[in-house]
């Protein structure tokens, strides 16, 4: 029986993943309103405040115009149109900071009122590493697009993604020990098949995530709004012509991510068959949500592409890979703990 220290502080964490995966998506928002560049500083305590005033707006305009984006893009952008975009990336700078304290508040709220054992201080103290890492990495990218290019890099963007989906899994994972207290043992058990595939679909699924932060970065969705062709063929010629076009060709990464999709989606049979003879419901459960949400987030990346990246249909395809993250590790947890129990019996499958 979970105890209520466990059930307080697993309430914390699944709200904590909650406000992560909001925070994805409107990082998501922020990058298909072009708003992202238009705060040239970080200030994380002064930033806090708007500017107030005419005379602020002014400056913080004039700051703008002297970056790339609005010499080489938008030269014609009026102060009502920055006031706009500036303040899309001021409510995501300030729901970044309510985030930090909604992690940082309880958890030394619990470690005060040892609801939080000093012995499981370590997980909790990565987490909260994790969350100012991905707060620097945001900086560093949006740095990357003031200096000499009018947008920022697209590595220096997955890796602030990656980051945030890594914190997201991990307070999830914990979250989710929570339910009947640590699971002992979990990480000394032997991995079954099961373990192993849905480990492997976890691996794959990162892969495909991280090509879509580097088709974010670099725009590369709008390279064609054609399906399944892209320039009126299956294969255009080109694609794969040195190993750097796997990582800096927008051609080349779209379709990549456009097709290895249908993989992700491979191992998720995989992963059905692995578990097919598991009488575990939330195991059979996991197993068809994940089977469904590949299929929804393929067609909502056909979507994506058919509509030239429309915004509502890009942020629900996005939202959707967050919730098959979500799903998988929660599969992949509930099979550790399944394995950890048949391992203390003596019969892993």
């Amino acid at each position: 029986m979970i105890s209520e220290a466990n059930r307080t502080v697993q309430r914390w964490l699944f709200a904590f993943c909650g406000v992560v995966a909001v925070l994805i998506v409107f990082g998501g928002y922020v990058r298909l309103t072009r708003s992202g560049l238009s705060i040239v500083e970080w200030d994380p305590v002064t930033g806090v405040l708007p500017p107030i005033g005419a005379g602020a707006w002014r400056r913080a305009f004039a700051e703008y115009q002297r970056s790339p984006e609005f010499i080489k893009v938008n030269s014609e952008m009026t102060l009502g149109e920055f006031q706009r975009i500036f303040t899309i990336e001021w409510v995501h700078r300030l729901v970044a900071r309510l985030a930090g304290f909604s992690y940082a508040v309880p958890f030394f709220v619990f470690v005060a009122r040892k609801r939080i054992p000093r012995r499981d201080l370590g997980v909790y103290l990565v987490m909260g590493s994790l969350f100012v890492f991905q707060a620097i990495a945001g900086w560093v990218m949006v740095a990357s697009g003031l200096e000499d290019r009018p947008s920022v890099s697209h590595f220096n963007l997955t890796v602030h993604l990656l980051l945030a989906f890594t914190l997201l899994a991990l307070a999830l994972w914990t979250a989710l020990d929570h339910r009947r207290g640590p699971m002992g043992g979990q990480g000394r058990s032997k991995w079954s098949r099961a373990s192993v595939v849905a480990g492997l679909f976890l691996g794959v699924l990162g892969v495909q995530i991280a090509y879509g932060g580097f088709t974010a970065g670099l725009k590369a969705g709008h390279v064609s709004d054609t399906w399944p062709k892209m320039f009126g063929v299956l294969v255009p010629g080109g694609l794969f012509d040195s190993l750097t076009d796997l990582f800096e060709a927008p051609a080349t990464i779209v379709f990549i991510h456009r097709w290895f999709a249908f993989a992700v989606a491979a191992i998720a049979v995989l992963v059905v068959v692995a578990c097919r003879g598991r009488e575990d419901l939330g195991v059979r459960r996991a197993v068809r949500w994940i089977l469904l949400v590949v299929c929804l987030q393929i067609v909502l990346g056909v979507v994506t592409v058919l509509s030239s990246v429309q915004m509502v249909v890009a942020l629900a395809h996005q939202g959707t890979a967050i919730a098959l993250f979500g799903l998988t590790i929660l599969l992949l947890h509930r099979l550790r703990s399944l394995d950890a129990v048949e391992g203390s019996r003596g019969g892993l499958r």
